[in-house]
């Protein structure tokens, strides 16, 4: 568990299913999804992040505002390695609509590049989104990953027959020693 100035990060409870699959189903949060998820899809959802936690020591949290909302979504960290054929780990968020523009995935995203850096010793974290996603481009340059045009990629695993304006993806990126001389460290 990890705290921030206002957040709590944490692993996966069973009490978090049901706020979680509230949040898969609403329309407006999966807008730059394919589609909503049934409960059964966001059940399995949340037990590939735990075992991927189980495996690795490292994940998407589990996102709670200390002592107000008990669940508001997750941040964390994701491995990628569709994305240009080799390995990648991606900074990624989903909030409940009600937590929007709080500033709460830009704290806690600001917290799992910390720990990605630090604590698991990645070398670069990347994110990347459709180019119509003004809401999460905004936190990941409020993070200061960078846009890097050469990387934007057509996401292999969008359906392109039914979500053709899903398939173009914009993709930022950012390196430790970057982060480390933004973070004002001893170069």
């Amino acid at each position: 568990m990890i705290r921030t100035e206002r957040l709590v990060l944490r692993r996966w409870t069973d009490q978090d299913r049901q706020p979680f699959a509230k949040l898969n189903a609403d329309p407006a949060v999966m807008e730059h999804m394919q589609g909503t998820m049934t409960r059964e899809r966001s059940d399995a959802f949340i037990d590939r992040i735990e075992s991927w936690w189980a495996d690795h020591g490292w994940g998407l949290w589990a996102v709670e505002v200390a002592d107000a909302a008990p669940f508001i979504g997750y941040v964390g960290l994701w491995p990628a390695d569709y994305v240009a054929n080799r390995p990648m780990v991606e900074v990624g968020w989903r909030l409940a609509r009600e937590h929007w523009s709080h500033g709460y995935a830009t704290e806690a995203a600001r917290e799992a590049l910390r720990f990605g850096f630090e604590e698991i010793d990645l070398g670069e974290i990347v994110s990347f989104t459709v180019p119509q996603n003004e809401r999460s481009r905004r936190v990941m340059e409020r993070i200061g990953l960078v846009r890097d045009p050469a990387g934007d990629f057509d996401h292999p695993r969008v359906d392109p027959v039914a979500y053709p304006h899903l398939v173009p993806h914009v993709f930022y990126r950012l390196g430790r020693d970057e982060w480390r001389a933004r973070e004002g460290f001893p170069q």
